[in-house]
């Protein structure tokens, strides 16, 4: 006795692939990723800053750019200039969040660019 499945489409089931010579066999990855949020481990471990915790989700983009600049002039980890590595920092987050990013957050640090740039006398 066979058993019939029922599927609301109409889509045919495709044959297996078989090995013929020449040509490679697909397989899963056995690696597993490091992280399963790289932009996480980046924000951490990377020689970027030592940020303030929750220093995205402050009101004012004043605070938000003067915490930058704090943190960017006194980490020790950073490679590059303090102004580079806050807008770097500041431009990463934004990039990483995309879409789900609320449009009011957005415009704050959108914002807090402009009063970085004023921050670092760069206006």
């Amino acid at each position: 006795m066979s058993h019939v499945r029922k599927t609301t489409h109409s889509r045919k089931a495709s044959p297996r692939k078989k090995n013929r010579p020449g040509r490679g066999i697909t397989r899963k990855s056995t690696k597993r990723a490091t992280s399963k949020r790289w932009s996480q481990r980046v924000t951490k471990e990377s020689d970027a800053l030592d940020l303030k915790r929750g220093v995205f989700t402050l009101t004012s983009p004043k605070r938000i750019a003067a915490s930058l600049k704090r943190s960017a002039e006194h980490s020790a980890r950073r490679k590059t200039g303090a102004y580079r590595s806050a807008l770097s920092m500041l431009t990463f987050y934004i990039n990483r969040a995309g879409k789900t990013l609320p449009k009011t957050q957005r415009e704050r640090l959108e914002k807090a660019k402009v009063e970085l740039r004023r921050a670092f006398g760069r206006e």
